[in-house]
């Protein structure tokens, strides 16, 4: 069960609010999100059961982005909950366990984050066969991290002794504590970082959530039974789930179920949260002197900095203990002290309705994405990718003409009461208030570039007819 909320501020400018770090490949080839759905597969074998096909919770906003990830990493029989709105972790694992019981079977959960780096995934699948015969007692389990430094972003745990399988009986779950308070943790040895990963049979959390939470199950269920089907996704119901009490697994249940009922199985994994860039920085690959680099990067009299391009020639002079992220239409320079902050700037951004807070300048839709090249007084030029046979919604524009290039592929387009094929180096011109129509027949990504020109040239500005994906 794939948590797959949140925004990750602190990671911008590379995370955005429509485009969060769990869909970025922040560690090797795959997105974060494809590396979660991975680490628990059919190829795993269980004593007695097999694993079954993620379940994810997501929001509105990408999911049409999510379902492609899961599709191009071989994820194609997964589950999709769409929140209306968040309300944090409980909320999301309450309606995975509603939906995984509702045929009247109790699987195990193995309740992951989509935003989360595990290098070692045969000692995470070791420590979930761990986990999993504490399951079978009705023990509610949580995953913790031996910590490698005193490390203050992160909450922690507090272990028992150990059984023979290494698990530790949970006695303390405590806030993320000041610096001296971390080096004491991590000098006693009795502390785990939380890692916020969980593991418990469906109708044990129900059971546990119904003592301890009860108007969160209430508003949950009542939510869970109002869902709709949409296409792949399944919509839990607004008005009912926007009356649901907003907390976190730890604080709604963890932290106050009753000595003996819970476990913490250590995780020597790799794992990161990539909470901040400083994050990255500590488990990437390092130079000589510390640095850490990804795209085109030249660094000279340069040591311990983080420095990531995406689009263009990033050159780092004399730096320390720095971070720079550039990306087409924004760029961080910080030192790696002060992450925490990016925060602030990100909240500023919003403050000022800049939509650098929200998107890139590539915007992805069901269909493909289009990148915005330029833009200037009354014209604006994007390149727009279309996926095999997918198509645009049939749609007009009231202040807006369009010419339209193909540079890859075969366009099917719909002008007016026409229609016509245009291949490489063909063209076509849409008046203001035509419908037209956008697609793609063949069997290769179809390209081309769109030249807008008009008085308005806002998103906002459609009108959609027909559409396959639902959309108003």
């Amino acid at each position: 069960m794939i948590l797959c909320g949140g925004s990750g501020t602190r990671l911008w400018p590379l995370s955005r609010e429509q485009y969060p770090k769990q869909l970025l490949a922040l560690s090797g080839n795959k997105t974060m999100l494809q590396d979660t759905a991975s680490r628990l597969d059919a190829s795993v074998s269980l004593r007695n059961g097999r694993v079954l096909p993620p379940m994810v919770v997501s929001n509105e906003e990408y999911r049409f982005i999510t379902a492609e990830q899961l599709r191009q990493s071989g994820h194609t029989n997964v589950s999709i909950l769409l929140e209306p709105k968040g309300r944090n972790t409980a909320p999301a694992l309450t309606l995975a366990a509603l939906a995984a019981t509702q045929t009247g079977d109790d699987p195990v959960l193995v309740v992951m984050p989509a935003d989360h780096i595990i290098d070692d995934v045969q000692a995470f699948r070791a420590a979930v066969m761990v986990g999993l015969t504490h399951t079978e007692s009705s023990k509610l389990v949580t995953f913790g991290i031996r910590p490698v430094r005193a490390e203050t972003g992160y909450g922690y745990i507090r272990g028992g002794a150990a059984s023979a399988d290494g698990a530790h009986e949970i006695l303390a779950f405590v806030e993320k504590p000041d610096a001296s308070t971390a080096q004491r943790y991590v000098k006693s040895g009795d502390y785990l970082w939380n890692a916020g990963i969980f593991m418990m049979r469906a109708s044990v959390w129900l059971g546990e959530l119904a003592k301890l939470h009860s108007d969160m199950l209430t508003a949950c269920r009542a939510a869970f039974e109002a869902r709709s089907q949409d296409r792949d996704f399944v919509r839990i119901g607004a008005d009912e789930f926007s009356a649901c009490p907003a907390d976190s697994i730890d604080y709604a249940v963890m932290e106050k179920l009753p000595q003996g009922r819970g476990v913490v199985v250590p995780l020597a994994a790799g794992w990161s949260d990539v909470g901040a860039w400083d994050a990255l920085w500590h488990i990437g690959t390092k130079d000589g002197v510390g640095n850490v680099s990804q795209g085109d990067v030249i660094l000279a009299d340069t040591r311990d900095t983080l420095a990531i391009s995406q689009s263009r020639l990033v050159a780092c002079v004399g730096l320390t203990d720095a971070v720079v992220v550039e990306t087409p239409d924004a760029v961080l320079v910080a030192q790696k002290s002060s992450m925490q902050q990016v925060k602030d700037i990100v909240a500023r951004l919003k403050k000022e309705a800049r939509t650098e807070a929200d998107a890139h300048r590539k915007i992805y839709r069901p269909w493909g994405y289009y990148d915005s090249i330029d833009a200037g007084a009354r014209f604006q030029v994007k390149r727009i990718v279309v996926n095999p046979g997918a198509s645009l919604s049939l749609q007009m524009h009231h202040h807006r003409a369009e010419h339209w290039v193909v540079v890859k592929g075969t366009a099917r387009v719909t002008r007016g009461d026409d229609s016509l094929l245009l291949s490489e180096n063909e063209s076509t011109f849409i008046p203001i208030g035509t419908r037209h129509r956008l697609e793609n027949p063949g069997k290769v990504a179809l390209e081309i570039i769109e030249v807008q020109s008009g008085a308005y040239l806002g998103e906002d500005d459609i009108v959609r007819y027909d559409d396959t994906y639902g959309r108003h």
